[in-house]
């Protein structure tokens, strides 16, 4: 058993995090004994599935549904939530390719054009038009 705070260090997070994760509804909040809430092991490893989540890039309503959804031992529809976090992943995947095509193309061709003008600067828009 142990305080929130050991419990934050072991799952490497704020305590504030425990916190917002419990009003949320995907952590227990334990009672009190002797006046200190005391977690165990199983509140540990919930923490750790939610922050793994959270790094897969599921949201906390879907992390939610994944809690649901392993104690109701429903694998469909879990792999149907983890085939949409794939896809989402792969688009956002392709627009930072993009993204990174087009300014690797922009860094190649500053300082390759005319004096005082930078392709970077001007794709993204005169600083002084966006004062002005």
């Amino acid at each position: 058993m142990m305080t929130i705070g050991k419990l934050a260090a072991a799952a490497a997070v704020g305590v504030e995090t425990i916190r917002f994760y419990q009003r949320r509804g995907l952590l227990e909040t334990p009672g009190r004994n002797d006046g200190i809430r005391r977690y165990g092991g199983e509140d540990l490893r919930r923490l750790r599935f939610i922050r793994q989540a959270q790094a897969a890039g599921f949201t906390l309503a879907e992390i939610a549904e994944l809690i649901a959804l392993d104690a109701s031992e429903d694998r469909p529809r879990a792999r149907e939530l983890a085939n949409a976090r794939i896809k989402a992943l792969d688009a956002k995947i392709a627009e930072l390719r993009a993204a990174r095509a087009s300014l690797a193309f922009l860094a190649k061709e500053c300082g390759s054009g005319t004096p005082g003008t930078c392709p970077i600067i001007d794709s993204f828009g005169s600083i002084h038009t966006i004062e002005q």
